[in-house]
């Protein structure tokens, strides 16, 4: 299991409208029809966990490319379209009190694709450890609002989240892919899409936080009431050779709250590796702050602080900035859509219309 990628976005407000919408849906329940039938359900998930290929199925169906509306209409039309086709793969969630509802629809939706309730548990893990792991444990600004879990038949499961900086009036967009995912809490991201590298991020899912996640489950060990004193102490004292500055900005600060009983279950629970600490009820973005900042400061253990995009929107960014344009991947990824398209049992001109706006995507922007 493997998170796959992020995405930067403007920051749209309101909806596709209706008429669209249900041409997005037919479209999305085409390809997604004609992927499974080719290439089996896995492929159809590895293919959603691409951030790249994500943006451009959005293009295809229609959907302004540069918006983050693109996230929630496409996974709202997805899930329509396979409700109406029996591809044993099932998406549930959405945008704000739709993904709360995951865990009240999760067992009736296994139970149609003839998974058991124990697959039901593993699968609502999958989907609380995702969200988790992109509000509290990779703090880049940006709060989860959106977050679709997407499952097959044979137990197969994607994620595809996104979260909201008002400030910046950007979206960033995460993708997890579930056959890939050893660990919930190391490197989880295979590649990160975004426009915008932010200045100030802690990220504990680096492999250069190992040994801050190792110091922070000592520090558990050590109980609530000696960790109570240490961040007594660190406030006290000189912080600011510890705080890591980048254009004036403090990357790391002490939070005014640590959620103490949170701290307290997990030292009850000896908890013995950082999954476990995370998955801890309570265990929210203070106290993930909190024990990285006394594990610097303390172990001398410091935690990334470098945010982990490693692809720029729109299949690399025009300007090369962050990262300069990978042509051959947008060569395949359009490619492959190209060839769904003209495969499909879609009008002349509806595909002509489509494959058009794909041919755009490699002069800086769909067209009409």
């Amino acid at each position: 299991m493997k998170r796959t990628g992020e995405a930067l976005l403007p920051l749209h407000v309101g909806k596709a409208p209706r008429w669209l919408f249900v041409r997005m849906k037919k479209l999305a329940g085409l390809i997604a029809e004609a992927i499974v039938g080719e290439y089996g359900r896995a492929e159809l998930l590895r293919r959603l966990s691409d951030p790249v290929w994500f943006q451009a199925f959005g293009c295809a169906l229609g959907y302004d490319w540069h918006s983050s509306g693109v996230t929630t209409v496409v996974t709202a039309a997805l899930r329509e379209a396979l409700e109406e086709r029996e591809l044993g793969v099932a998406v549930l969630g959405g945008k704000g009190k739709a993904s709360t509802k995951i865990p009240g629809d999760i067992h009736r939706v296994v139970r149609r694709l003839g998974l058991g309730d124990s697959e039901a548990q593993r699968l609502l893990r999958a989907s609380r450890m995702s969200a988790k792991v992109d509000n509290a444990v990779l703090q880049d600004g940006y709060q989860i609002y959106h977050h679709a879990l997407i499952i097959t038949e044979d137990g197969l499961w994607a994620v595809i989240q996104q979260g909201m900086n008002p400030e910046r009036r950007l979206a960033r967009r995460y993708h997890w892919l579930g056959e890939n995912v050893s660990s919930f809490v190391v490197e989880p991201h295979a590649g990160i899409v975004g426009e915008r590298k932010e200045p100030a991020v802690l990220d504990m899912t680096a492999r250069e936080s190992e040994e801050a996640r190792k110091a922070s489950v000592d520090l558990v060990a050590e109980g609530p009431e000696r960790l109570s004193r240490m961040i007594r102490e660190a406030v006290r004292g000189p912080l600011s050779p510890y705080l890591g500055e980048e254009g004036g900005i403090p990357i790391l600060v002490m939070p005014r709250r640590v959620d103490w009983a949170a701290l307290r279950r997990a030292y009850e629970a000896g908890v013995s590796n950082y999954e476990e600490l995370v998955e801890i009820r309570g265990v929210g973005p203070a106290t993930v702050r909190a024990l990285a900042l006394l594990a610097e400061l303390i172990e001398g253990a410091e935690p990334s602080r470098r945010d982990p995009i490693r692809y720029s929107f729109a299949f690399g960014g025009k300007d090369g900035v962050p990262f300069p344009v990978d042509v051959r991947r947008m060569d395949q990824v359009i490619s492959f859509l190209s060839e769904l398209v003209r495969g499909s049992d879609l009008p002349e001109s509806e595909k002509r219309r489509i494959l058009k706006r794909l041919s755009g995507l490699m002069e800086g922007g769909p067209k009409a």
